[in-house]
Parts: structure tokens; sequence; C-alpha cells
């Protein structure tokens, strides 16, 4: 496997998304406007229909990391992989090792993946814990539309 130098090499505290200093973002940034959409609280972001608390705001990361189809083929491939670094999964798609690292700090932030160093490398593998929380949610909002339709359609149907 390619060794990899790890997020930020040669900043200290640099490292995986997640293992860093406090109130740094993996990106070197603070964390806020880190480019993946509306974040918590911002009012901007997509209504998740739930009671508007952590778990709204669970659901939102959720779709914001997913909305990007390199981020949904970073996470396919650290699935396939099990665990992986920035700089296999750069050889493996078409896109820069730093724009794999912007990428996975998105995804850290939003809870589908976890970095932790080796050595000099920074591995990252995915949490599927978030992906449930959203599947559960989207199953609720499922089911409250098919209940609407059935009420639709037995009005409809007259009876």
């Amino acid at each position: 496997m390619t060794k990899d130098a790890g997020a930020g090499a040669g900043r200290p505290g640099a490292g995986p998304p997640g293992v860093g200093p406090p109130g740094v973002g993996p990106d070197g940034g603070s964390g806020k406007g880190s480019g993946a959409g509306a974040g918590p609280g911002s009012g901007s972001g997509p209504d998740t229909g739930t009671d508007g608390g952590a778990g709204a705001d669970a659901v939102a990361e959720v779709f914001a990391a997913l909305a990007d189809p390199t981020r949904r083929r970073i996470l396919d491939a650290l699935a396939a992989h099990g665990e992986a670094t920035a700089t296999v999964l750069a050889a493996e798609l078409p896109v820069s090792r730093q724009a794999i690292v912007k990428h996975l700090g998105v995804l850290d932030r939003a809870g589908l993946v976890a970095g932790h160093r080796e050595g000099r490398e920074a591995r990252y593998r995915v949490i599927p814990e978030r992906l449930g929380v959203t599947a559960r949610w989207m199953d609720r909002v499922a089911a409250a539309w098919d209940t609407r339709l059935s009420a639709i359609k037995r009005l409809a149907e007259g009876e």
C-alpha cells in the first residue's frame, strides 16, 4: 500500500479530519464555511422535518455531504477497501489528493468517515451509524407519505 504523509504533513498538529487541535478544521481553517453546504443552524439547510434537534442537524449534514458525487465515490471506495489513505483514494479517483483530503473533511464533519494515524499515514474508514440515522428518518418520511396517499386514494374512490 502506498505511504501517505497524512493530511497537511508538515503543519504542527495536522492530521486526519477530526484529529487536529481544537477549533481547527481538517483544512486548517476554523471548520466554518467548509463549502459543504448549509451548516447546522444556518437556516438555509434542507428541511428535515424532524423535531429540529440534533437529529435534524445530523440528517441535514449527511444530505449536504452526500450531495457531491465525488464524496459518494469516496465513500464507495472506502467501503470497498475497509480503510484507505487519501493517496490511495486519489490514485483510484480522478481527483487530486488535496481535493480528496478536503472531501474527507466534509465527510468527517458529517459523521460519515473517521480518520486515524498509523505512523505517518492517515487512514480513513466509513462510519455507518450516521447513514443509519438518515435511513431511519427517510423511512419515517416514506411511511408518512404512504399514509397520506392511502387517505387520498380512499377519498378519491369514495370509501
